[in-house]
């Protein structure tokens, strides 16, 4: 799953950061930025980036230009967690959560199956992602949160911006994951774009942390051909998403649990030997095996519905609401 994110680059870092090739040309072409009123929703660079929050995407420019060639890119905010199209009233109550959306059965689901059969495929941007470590029984607040990103450069540290050099023309690797956007109008016509992560079951050695993991885009071809709906054809597209090979992590604090804090504190590195909450206490597995197995089984239940992050303080509980058949779909039995 993928339910927190690191995003710190300003919108002028990330179009240097996005260089593409395109085939005829020989310089490498960066994405525009195209900023959207999005109701009002603005991106904020942030080290703990949540559902709600607005990131950069890269799209097709075909989807904003008619005239655009489909291989062309665009940066676009949008709102992680896809608002249904079909929703009435505010946009914050449909009820639905829609931060990650399953691979398995991704082309029938009456949620996604329709963005994807538009073509509204997008790409998630990021530093690195938050993951909890599920595979062992333990409560929500005991669990080890971990940073997850792609391969860098021998003296690239993640957690030190100072070793990037972007200023200086350093290329920064970013996590690039595959995704769905749809478009969301409200009563005045003021458009809201939100997005969705694809995850599927986690294969290799990243499935000690979690037996889910996004679709992450490891080569440029990859991401050229998933944005470039025109020239790929859905079917085509969903056989690209294939488990990372390459993928790097280490231990945080738990300090990144609650949602609200946004400091530099939330990718740095746990010193070896204390606790990710600070109290210099390590997680203590239950001796009990009846209690081992009955936290395992609540664990993969809670789990095989997307599971969250764990609670924070000032989150919000949503629960779905029965809608009606000849005026919405039904809620999907992959969506929480």
């Amino acid at each position: 799953m993928c339910g927190r994110t690191c995003l710190t680059l300003e919108p002028k870092e990330l179009e240097s950061c996005c260089k593409y090739n395109k085939s005829g040309q020989n310089k490498p072409k960066q994405p525009r930025y195209r900023n959207e009123f999005n109701c009002g929703k603005k991106y904020v660079p942030s080290f703990n980036v949540a559902p709600t929050d607005v990131t950069p995407v890269l799209v097709s420019a075909l989807h904003f230009d008619e005239s655009a060639d489909s291989a062309d890119r665009l940066l676009v905010p949008m709102m992680w967690g896809m608002v249904p199209r079909w929703h009435k009233g505010d946009y914050r109550k449909h009820g639905l959560t829609t931060n990650n959306c399953r691979l398995e059965g991704l082309a029938f689901s009456k949620l996604y199956g329709p963005p994807l059969a538009s073509g509204q495929r997008c790409v998630t941007l990021c530093e690195g992602f938050y993951e909890w470590q599920t595979v062992k029984p333990l409560k929500p607040s005991e669990r080890a949160a971990f940073y997850v990103h792609a391969p860098q450069a021998e003296k690239v540290k993640m957690e030190d911006k100072s070793t990037w050099q972007l200023e200086t023309g350093g290329q920064l690797q970013l996590l690039r994951i595959a995704g769905l956007f749809d478009v969301w109008n409200d009563e005045n016509g003021d458009k809201l774009y939100s997005y969705t992560v694809i995850t599927f079951e986690t294969e290799g050695q990243f499935a000690s942390i979690h037996h889910r993991s996004p679709a992450i885009l490891e080569t440029d071809a990859q991401v050229a051909d998933w944005l470039d709906f025109k020239r790929v054809p859905a079917n085509r597209a969903l056989n690209l998403l294939q488990p990372c090979q390459a993928l790097k992590w280490y231990r945080v604090s738990n300090v990144v649990n609650n949602s609200r804090n946004k400091s530099d504190q939330c990718n740095k590195p746990l010193e070896q030997g204390k606790s990710g909450d600070g109290s210099g206490k390590s997680g203590v597995v239950p001796k009990s095996k009846m209690m081992q197995s009955w936290l395992i089984v609540k664990k993969r239940k809670h789990d095989d519905g997307e599971e969250k992050p764990p609670a924070v303080e000032g989150s919000v509980k949503q629960e779905l609401k029965t809608e009606p058949v000849d005026k919405k779909p039904k809620p999907d039995p992959d969506v929480p």
